[in-house]
């Protein structure tokens, strides 16, 4: 095992899967399911599971949705370490409140958006970052200035982490020189890939971790494709990687949990029907997914 790979010291290494979160028609949660579906992943060799990200629709969830469902993460986890939760809320108090809910729970880590609710300055934001860690966990920053409004630059990066209040980074911005940015700055600091469509180059250049959207549909093929990238084995990543690719952009796209479910019915999971919102896929987008996803499972993955 080497110092790069998921230990219960350092739970937010490895891959750890941003989970769908399945619905029922009615849009009532499925926690039977989602329970089967966590097992599912880590029996398929990812480390853990990310619930009440974006992917898991935690926006629409109600509070005692979003609780259970991470009680439901680390029963079918069977080690609370492999859980980080998503903490993001309107208010620094109410995050600090999910985190240290996730904390009682056992789990092992969170992830944490910046202030999302106005383009807030470097002070507001390690703020933010300091009040939530005061609830004891390793705190994963989320840095996805798209939809946040707010950049986690390599330098604020450092200084957050000068701060003791993050440990690591989900970079989702695609801008893959910020993998070298963040080293010179905040060695120390891990990179965890934020965007399947960028795996490879950021493994390549020195990502500890991937917090993953297309698992929940192929967890075999992307736990193969993820220890070659970290290996540096162009020979096997880069047909898989070309070959999956057309499934890893949609994680970056507006649709994106529309599509990961679409992929997890159409191999045999529990994806279902996404809350409002949030709408059914368009459907230029609906036939390209299905496509994309039938030509991966013609080709073996799984």
């Amino acid at each position: 095992m080497t110092a790069t790979t998921w230990t219960a010291d350092r739970p937010w290494r490895g891959i750890m899967v941003a989970t769908a979160l399945p619905l029922r028609d009615d849009l009532s949660i499925d926690y039977d399911a989602y329970a089967e579906h966590v097992s599912h992943l880590i029996g398929n060799g990812c480390d853990g599971v990310v619930p009440n990200g974006s992917l898991g629709e935690y926006q629409t969830l109600t509070d005692d949705e979003r609780a259970r469902v991470v009680r439901t993460a680390v029963a079918a986890a069977g080690d609370g370490a492999r859980v980080m939760p998503g903490v993001a809320a309107y208010g620094s108090a109410e995050s600090r409140r999910w985190a240290e809910q996730a904390a009682e729970a056992g789990c092992g880590s969170v992830l944490l958006l910046p202030p999302n609710t106005y383009r807030a300055d470097d002070r507001s934001v390690r703020a933010h970052y300091a009040e939530v860690a005061e609830a004891g966990l390793p705190v994963v920053a989320y840095n996805n200035p798209f939809d946040t409004r707010v950049d986690l630059t390599p330098e604020l990066l450092a200084g957050l982490h000068g701060d003791g209040t993050v440990v690591a980074v989900k970079e989702f911005t695609g801008d893959v020189r910020r993998a070298y940015e963040i080293a010179e700055v905040a060695p120390e600091l891990d990179l965890l890939i934020g965007a399947d469509d960028v795996l490879l180059e950021l493994a390549l250049a020195g990502a500890v971790g991937w917090i993953a959207g297309y698992p929940n549909a192929f967890p075999a093929t992307c736990v193969e494709l993820y220890d070659a990238a970290r290996a540096g084995d162009l020979e096997t990543a880069l047909p898989l990687y070309r070959s999956l690719h057309p499934l890893l952009r949609q994680d970056s796209k507006t649709e994106f949990v529309q599509s990961i479910k679409l992929s997890m019915d159409i191999v045999g999971r529990r994806g279902g029907p996404t809350r409002p919102p949030r709408s059914p896929l368009s459907g230029p987008t609906e036939a390209l997914v299905r496509s994309a996803t039938e030509k991966a499972m013609a080709a073996g993955h799984r």
